[in-house]
């Protein structure tokens, strides 16, 4: 069982001022200002433009790519409004065809599609 402390005013803060320090000490990649307010496809390229610059990253760029987006959608972006949540998760397909990643994610959601399809049918028949 996971302990978990009950939110507090001191605990929320200091989350936000981690978030704030990990944003403006990073290694991993110098992001230009604004990159995550425009289109999908914006953010997707930004984000492709800032890591092929980057000499800092760790991993592959994609991933690095990725994983920025994903600290923004999670930690960064956290007060932000539904609209634009959808807006930054339409940005991961993009983001795989910037990078020519987009048949591997296919492939991924394909066979978890077809593992899930697989175990409800043998659920059904027992």
């Amino acid at each position: 069982m996971r302990n978990t402390k009950p939110k507090t005013k001191s605990n929320t803060a200091k989350g936000n001022r981690w978030v704030k320090h990990v944003a403006e000490t990073s290694e991993a990649m110098d992001l230009e200002k604004g990159l995550f307010k425009g289109s999908a496809k914006k953010v997707a390229a930004g984000l492709k433009k800032s890591v092929m610059a980057s000499k800092r990253t760790k991993g592959t760029k994609f991933q690095s790519a990725m994983s920025m987006l994903n600290f923004f959608i999670n930690r960064g972006g956290k007060g932000l409004p539904q609209a634009e949540k959808d807006r930054l998760e339409r940005a991961k397909p993009e983001l795989r065809k910037v990078f020519g990643k987009e048949e591997q994610g296919a492939k991924k959601v394909a066979a978890k599609t077809n593992a899930a399809s697989h175990r409800n049918r043998r659920r059904k028949s027992d």
